[in-house]
């Protein structure tokens, strides 16, 4: 095989990129599918007109200086210029929604995943479909505007995703990953497509407004991975590359959500596979064998990349509030004169707290940024919670900090395992909260009672996810189906390293948990409180 500065000069790498919550990251791969290269951008939603949301300025100059900091990272390690690439794949954080007119302007600000002003949307539509509806999901944001008034409705010609945005701006294509797509509405398994019956009853249940467009007109076309999704076109290019080295041309595949980029980048694709992304936000995927018995507002059914059905249990807050207690310790140790390395930081603290009560000695968190559907709540208040006899000590302290970054998954994930009997044979772990090696895996393993993987190649995250469907759609001379695909040509047996439940834990975490939920009114107490 070429070496990295072979391939990059001969047009051969492929580019996966990613929006994250806080990072835009890109990532080169070689044609063994290895990163060879890696570019990102720190950036921030911000909290505009009550909606969560990122400026259209902020995308594309985001876009713009990730790419930039790929392109300087290839000259540092390989003194050669990018001028074409293989293939190309676009990532987002799912859900979400923005709507646009046929003039191609943007109607309202981007709402972000993150927003849950959509209540009695969601509602509706559950009803309507016996469906849960998520308060993020795209269409959930449409009929809310409907229910709103909001003038801009009558004037949507397309609506779509944060990826199927940027996707559409770089190829001139309205499309979607299906994955992505079951982030919007609902999807019909044996179609792998929106499912018309439900288009139907949404059309009709807006009729009266009469608004001069049917619902199958403003959404983006579905596809699945494997399927060509269009190329780099001129005006893409130059959107991309400001410096203009970079041609069009270059093959995409269809754009796709963090969900199925995770699955993907953690070899989770198959049925009886799952895994469970902890960042900024946490969401768990269990790859279904057969439909759950009924609907439950607690997990929501979206799709692989390739249309097998899902079991999502998405949670708005996972690391945010945990990072924000390690940063104080942070200031601490500068407060001392003590020069501060973050990794050990992380490492003293997450370990320490393994030493600490299986119950956290009934301290309790709640790491609640933003609103948290899961357990009912509009709003967050980040909240900590003890009485005079618990037993308080740091390790305890960091312990029910851990706990809180996954206890809302936990919720869904016993819905999951002990209501419907969801059977799994593999759960791997990826994101921030598994870099402080075997502490967040153990935490996990405990909170759902459940082995779990973590793989090195993890730790490249979504943006290697999104590359391998890249190259999935420019490297499959054998037509092989994804899941075979990643077990053959990528992973090649790779599982990862397995921690199994320590019983201890399990039994103190469902303690915990147990008082954790007696202490919700405590949240939504503070949620009330406007100070």
């Amino acid at each position: 095989m070429m070496d990295a500065k072979t391939t990059i000069a001969s047009g051969k790498a492929v580019l996966g990129i990613e929006f994250g919550s806080t990072r835009i990251k890109a990532v080169l791969v070689d044609e063994e599918h290895n990163p060879i290269a890696q570019g990102s951008h720190e950036w921030e939603n911000q909290f505009e007109g009550g909606y969560w949301t990122y400026s259209l300025e902020a995308i594309w100059n985001g876009l713009q200086e990730c790419y930039a900091d790929l392109r300087d990272d290839v000259h540092k390690h390989y003194n050669v210029e990018i001028e074409s690439l293989a293939a190309i794949g676009i990532s987002a954080m799912m859900h979400g929604y923005m709507a646009f007119d046929a003039a191609e302007r943007l109607l309202a600000p981007f709402r972000t995943w993150r927003n849950t002003n959509t209540g009695a949307a969601a509602r509706e539509l559950s009803e309507l479909f016996n469906f849960n509806m998520p308060l993020r999901w795209s269409l959930s944001h449409l009929y809310q505007c409907i229910l709103d008034g909001e003038p801009h409705v009558k004037d949507v010609d397309f609506f779509t995703t944060l990826a199927g945005y940027i996707h559409w701006r770089l190829t001139g294509r309205k499309v979607l990953g299906i994955g992505d797509a079951s982030g919007m509405m609902p999807i019909d398994a044996d179609t792998k497509d929106f499912d018309e019956k439900r288009i139907a009853a949404f059309d009709e249940l807006v009729a009266p407004k009469e608004y001069p467009w049917k619902l199958r007109d403003i959404l983006p076309k579905v596809l699945l991975a494997g399927e060509p999704a269009g190329v780099l076109t001129e005006e893409g290019a130059r959107r991309l590359d400001t410096s203009g080295h970079l041609k069009p041309g270059v093959p995409f595949c269809p754009p796709e959500g963090d969900a199925g980029t995770g699955m993907v980048a953690t070899n989770a694709v198959k049925v009886r596979t799952g895994n469970v992304s902890a960042g900024t936000s946490s969401f768990s995927m269990i790859v279904l064998e057969k439909d759950l018995q009924k609907p439950h507002e607690m997990i929501d059914i979206v799709t692989t990349p390739d249309g097998a059905p899902v079991a999502m249990v998405h949670c708005n807050n996972c690391t945010s509030d945990l990072n924000a207690w390690v940063g104080l310790f942070k200031e601490y140790q500068q407060l001392l004169g003590i020069p501060v390395d973050m990794n050990e930081v992380f490492s003293k603290l997450y370990n320490n707290a393994l030493k600490g009560d299986p119950d956290c000695g009934g301290l309790v968190a709640f790491n609640y940024f933003s609103g948290e559907p899961v357990t009912g709540l509009a709003e967050g208040r980040p909240l900590f919670v003890r009485n005079a006899l618990d037993k308080f000590s740091l390790a305890n302290f960091m312990r029910s900090h851990l706990y809180a970054s996954v206890g809302v998954l936990k919720l869904g994930n016993d819905v999951l395992f002990q209501e419907e009997h969801v059977k799994v044979d593999r759960i791997t772990g990826h994101g921030g909260l598994f870099k402080t090696a075997g502490v967040g895996q153990r935490i996990l393993a405990a909170a759902i009672n459940s082995p779990i993987s973590v793989m090195e190649t993890a730790g490249e995250g979504g943006a290697w996810g999104i590359a391998l469907l890249a190259s999935y759609v420019v490297n499959n001379d054998t037509a092989l189906p994804l899941a075979e695909w990643l077990e053959q040509k990528v992973f090649a047996g790779n599982t990862g390293v397995e921690i199994a439940p320590d019983p201890a834990d399990v039994e103190g975490f469902n303690q915990w948990i147990e008082n954790y939920k007696a202490c919700i009114p405590v949240e939504e107490a503070a949620v009330k409180f406007k100070a």
